[in-house]
């Protein structure tokens, strides 16, 4: 298989240079959003129970930032509405964890 039919097999053949770019883009941004979890799973496993680590709550907050930007690019609403209220999750976590490392 060439390519070229990758590309159009997976609907990417009609993109030019700078949307199959931004399409690599926001694709990256899902990737990083779905290792989260992974990683989830994976440490739950190592301890036997289920947790959530802080790994989790950066591929979260990481991931959902480019997929925001992404989607500010592409004009989606829903999409800008879903990742915007969740960055705000992810960020309240991360400064709840740290700031609980702070005092202990």
């Amino acid at each position: 298989m060439s390519i070229d039919q990758l590309l159009n097999f997976l609907g990417l053949g009609n993109l030019d240079y700078q949307e199959f770019i931004w399409v690599t883009f926001g694709t990256l941004g899902q990737l990083i959003f779905f290792s989260r979890w992974v990683i989830q799973w994976l440490s739950s496993e190592k301890k036997g129970s289920s947790i959530i680590p802080v790994a989790f709550w950066w591929c979260s907050f990481i991931g959902g930032i480019i997929t925001l930007i992404y989607a500010v690019h592409i004009r989606s609403f829903p999409f800008v509405l879903a990742q915007g209220i969740g960055i705000i999750v992810y960020s309240r976590n991360l400064i709840l964890i740290y700031k609980s490392k702070k005092f202990n």
